[in-house]
């Protein structure tokens, strides 16, 4: 062999006939069986490669291959393994010229194949597939750098080696689960067949290109969906892991459209399906949040919304060709909510890995999703029927009129939805395109109502989960205007579960400083040092926002307050709200009208014109009183603070079924004699703007009582009258409205001032009275009569604007004098433009 050696070296233009001679006598001897002889011509052979580096070798490798492949087409084992060992030592060689005409086509076959072996003898067939694994490996590592070589990554081959290696990583985890513990292994199980085979893939995604990216992924989902492993998921979720961590982080986001694409080409698939690749999906998120995954973040909300809207259609029709009778597949409803629980997750993991800026840019592209009724639609309240808004996916979405209506009606197979502008009775809808039975329209009816409620759900759920950790120090940042009239348009509502999600997102929102836990019970505790509030003072912008959009605020809590349908978690959840506004995003004035709010809340349970049950009123009493007495302490005003423990000492010792310890509980006590309190149980506005005034806070506007700016956008509430709505706009334009009161210039302290300070009490009952008749007046009176009352006020309104017009179009006097026309009246004399002469450089 060193002689032969010598020779090789000294003659390097001989080395394709020693090559040729060795591959001849190799073949002749695996044919007749003389497997000694042939150890001896690969040992010499894999020698003289490992000597000859020079130009000539191309011709003894493609001997040298020749041989191989005689080999590796043998049945015995060992020869197999004799040959692999070889072509391995091969591949670690790395060659001075290149070749343009060599193929690894059969090698890669040829391995894949042995990665499958199915031999009888465990020992030997590990063998087998650890060779075919190592076999795999060297190709790669043969051709994957060099330009001039075949393209390793042409889907025939990637569709071989691919499933190969994860044949082999799903075999061990099938081992694993039969083992007993992974610590009782021997250093021989240790070097399995899976380990090489992760080994290997992670070498060969670790060299994957961004053009290469697609089709090494591509085998995996087939694979994957082949042997039906997204269902446990846990196998698929490894796959990726591995897949994640092992490719370069800038092609991250390719991996994640192409789970996204194969998530849309399985939208017909069963729910469990769909739900592992959201979960697979969730897990490589997160991995490729550390590196480029920008140009696919709203690409991946899209998608995942998109499949949320398709699964509530699934869930309604039972049929995943949304047809209304007979579905191919039967749809278990449990499975398509499991699916939509973990798109919600995938939703929420995803976005907590995005910076603040993308986060607010995701809300509000979920929130421009929810289907919501547009304002212009609700004014038209002389319709009888229903409206329709278009909504993405080309449906027409209705919500019933004042006198009932469809909600959209699903017409045919083709799903073309269109808005009924007539309401349906029992012979049928009428006013639609076609004739449909009564049966069929009241179910079309009932899909859409609860099509729309359950997309509204699915989305507020998401936004919650997007929203939950989100820290923005400028709130004019996190709720711009066009996100906050969205969000609050659902808080009225009359689903509780809507109105919930909005109070909760909210919440997420305004806690900045992690006290939301703190305030999960409604409590009157005596001393809130306890609770290790997180205060921080009210920033400049925080001031900005709630200058801005504080009424807006207070006016939905008030009506929130005013649902009948609340349960204990909306009261809880409006707790809350006050209590973390009061933390965050408090000042003076901030805290008085928060004051004037929760008493007017007050009384509504006192008054109780919406003729709310009898717990609805004491959660509103108890939400009352835990809201003040946290105010009061936080204030540390201590007159304030003793008029509100007064006033909880006395409901403890007579109307207990008034505090939050006995209401929000499961069994509250309750009882009918609401209508019969006494002053000393509640609080009294009066005496609160004195203690406060007293302190420094604004008396005037602590001793005006509340009132809702109300627009017309609470006409969507189907229990409020048009009579209400005006009355109570009309009560803005009063002289009690806020801003008129901050305008107002300071008043001259009088006898007669200190007198009205006086009589407060008797100055809120009048008040009262005059509201009182005001909403009587639009609820009772005749038309006509209420129709030349607002003409009056319009016509006023014109003449004013008229008188405006004229003073600003009216053009000044003309600097040569004016003209005296026929009647008298001065006439401006106008030069033309074509006649005027200006300066040559003022001209173009």
């Amino acid at each position: 062999m060193e002689k032969l050696t010598f020779y090789a070296l000294s003659a390097p233009e001989k080395l394709d006939r020693i090559g040729a001679y060795l591959s001849e006598r190799l073949i002749r001897d695996v044919s007749r069986h003389r497997y000694g002889y042939v150890c001896i011509a690969m040992e010499a052979l894999d020698q003289l490669l490992m000597a000859c580096h020079c130009q000539s070798i191309n011709l003894f490798v493609e001997s040298f291959l020749k041989m191989v492949a005689k080999l590796l087409e043998s049945e015995k084992p060992n020869l197999q393994i004799l040959g692999t060992n070889s072509f391995v030592k091969f591949a670690n060689i790395e060659e001075d010229t290149p070749s343009y005409h060599r193929s690894y086509d059969f090698f890669v076959s040829r391995f894949s194949e042995m990665c499958h072996s199915s031999h009888d003898d465990p020992e030997i067939r590990t063998k087998i597939r650890m060779s075919g694994i190592k076999g795999l490996q060297g190709v790669v590592r043969k051709t994957v750098n060099d330009e001039l070589q075949a393209n390793i990554w042409d889907p025939q081959h990637m569709d071989k080696i691919v499933p190969s290696l994860l044949f082999n990583l799903q075999h061990a985890e099938e081992a694993e689960s039969r083992s007993p513990s992974p610590l009782q292994a021997t250093e021989k199980e240790k070097e399995s067949p899976a380990e090489l085979a992760e080994r290997c893939l992670r070498e060969l995604l670790g060299r994957a290109a961004y053009g290469n990216i697609k089709n090494a992924i591509k085998p995996v989902l087939i694979h994957l969906d082949n042997h039906s492993l997204w269902e446990p998921k846990i196998f698929a979720v490894r796959c990726f892991k591995i897949i994640m961590y092992s490719i370069q982080p800038q092609h991250s986001h390719l991996v994640i459209q192409q789970l996204l694409g194969h998530l849309d080409a399985n939208s017909k698939s069963a729910a469990t399906v769909r739900a592992g690749i959201v979960e697979v999906l969730s897990e490589a998120a997160v991995i490729a949040a550390s590196g480029s995954v920008g140009p696919t973040v709203l690409e991946v909300f899209n998608t995942l919304l998109r499949q949320l809207r398709l699964s509530i259609d699934y869930e309604l029709t039972g049929s995943y060709d949304c047809a209304i009778s007979i579905g191919t597949k039967i749809i278990k409803e449990h499975e398509e909510r499991m699916f939509q629980e973990a798109v919600i997750k995938t939703i929420g993991t995803f976005a907590s890995t995005l910076p603040t800026y993308q986060r607010s840019e995701v809300m509000l592209f979920i929130m421009s999703k929810v289907p919501l009724p547009s304002l212009h639609h609700a004014l038209d309240t002389g319709k009888a029927g229903g409206w329709g808004e278009r909504t993405d996916d080309g449906h027409t979405a209705c919500t019933p009129g004042t006198k009932g209506g469809c909600a959209w009606l699903l017409l045919n197979s083709e799903r073309q939805n269109l808005a009924c502008t007539m309401p349906w009775r029992e012979t049928g809808i009428v006013g639609c395109n076609k004739p449909v039975s009564a049966t069929k329209g009241a179910a079309s009816v009932w899909r859409g109502e609860n099509r729309n409620r359950l997309t509204q759900i699915m989305l507020l759920k998401s936004l919650l989960q997007v929203s939950i950790g989100f820290q923005c120090t400028n709130m004019l940042t996190a709720l711009p205007s066009s996100f906050l009239d969205r969000l609050l348009s659902p808080a009225l509502m009359e689903d509780p579960e809507i109105r919930l999600f909005v109070l909760e997102i909210l919440i997420s929102f305004i806690d900045r400083q992690g006290n939301r836990h703190k305030f999960s019970t409604v409590s009157t505790i005596s001393d809130i040092s306890v609770l290790k509030l997180k205060v921080d003072k009210c920033s400049r912008q925080d001031t900005v926002f709630m200058k801005k959009h504080a009424q807006q605020l207070y006016r939905h809590i008030y009506l929130t307050c005013k649902e009948e349908g609340n349960l204990q978690s909306h009261y809880e959840a409006l707790y809350s709200m006050l209590a973390l506004i009061s933390i965050e995003l408090a000042n003076e004035e901030v805290v008085v009208d928060l004051i004037r709010l929760v008493l007017a809340v007050q009384e509504v349970a006192q008054i109780n014109e919406d003729n709310l049950p009898v717990y609805n009123r004491c959660a509103l009493y108890a939400l009352c009183a835990a809201y003040l007495n946290l105010i009061s302490q936080l204030t540390t005003v201590p007159a304030f603070c003793q008029h509100i423990h007064e006033v909880i000492d006395m409901r403890q010792k007579e109307a207990m079924y008034l505090l939050p310890e006995d209401i929000f509980v499961e069994r509250p006590r309750l009882t009918r004699s609401l209508d019969r309190l006494g002053p000393e149980v509640l609080f009294r506005q009066s005496k609160i703007s004195e203690v406060l005034g007293g302190s420094g806070y604004n008396s005037d506007r602590l001793s005006t009582p509340y009132i809702p700016q109300l627009t017309d956008e609470d006409r969507l509430s189907k229990r409020k009258s048009i009579g209400e709505t005006i009355s109570l706009q009309v009560e803005v334009e009063s002289r009690n409205s806020p801003e008129k009161e901050e305008r107002a210039p300071a008043e001259e302290i009088t006898y007669e001032t200190l007198k009205k300070a006086i009589d407060s009490v008797a100055v809120e009952e009048q008040e009262r009275e005059r509201r009182r008749q005001v909403v009587e007046k639009f609820q009772k009176a005749p038309f006509e009569e209420i129709a030349a009352h607002c003409g009056a006020r319009a016509t006023l309104l014109q003449s004013k604007l008229n008188q405006i017009f004229e003073i600003t179009i009216r053009p000044p006097p003309s600097p040569s004098g004016t003209i005296t026309a026929a009647y008298g009246q001065p006439q401006n004399h106008s030069i033309p433009v074509y006649e005027m002469k200006f300066p040559d450089l003022c001209v173009y």
